[in-house]
């Protein structure tokens, strides 16, 4: 069993612009999926966003990215990044989330979603928003 955290950045279409800059400074690899890709598309003109994307490099640097889809809110000065915690073991994770759940404002449950065997999204008592899941491979 592992744990790792990870910088997740938001943005409101220019997640992609980001990533791409990131991986030209650090190197690696980047991957980005798309509302569309997702088969998550709520508006058209969002259909290229970036509803989920990261760069990662042998060296070890990684970041994550996606694009608020502009039926959330979104204000680049109060909620311009989340804190991922990714692990590989459900057991692991659903304890952090226990943990980590007192006093807080549950955005998304803990629980099974497309992309992964859990995902879930909270906002802590002293206002960091945490991104908990189970790692799965993403077969484009």
């Amino acid at each position: 069993m592992s744990v790792t955290t990870t910088t997740h950045l938001n943005f409101r279409g220019a997640a992609r612009e980001a990533l791409d800059f990131y991986r030209s400074v650090f190197g690696g690899r980047t991957v980005a999926v798309t509302y569309k890709d997702a088969g998550a598309v709520r508006d058209e003109s969002e259909a290229d966003w970036v509803m989920w994307g990261e760069v990662t490099g042998d060296d070890g640097f990684h970041v994550m990215a996606y694009d608020v889809p502009g039926h959330l809110p979104w204000n680049q000065g109060e909620n311009a990044f989340f804190v991922s915690v990714r692990g590989t073991d459900a057991e692991e994770i659903s304890t952090l989330w226990g943990r980590l759940s007192v006093g807080s404002t549950v955005v998304r449950p803990l629980e099974p979603a497309p992309w992964a065997p859990l995902y879930g999204m909270l906002t802590d008592r002293f206002g960091v928003t945490w991104v908990l899941d189970v790692a799965a491979p993403y077969h484009a």
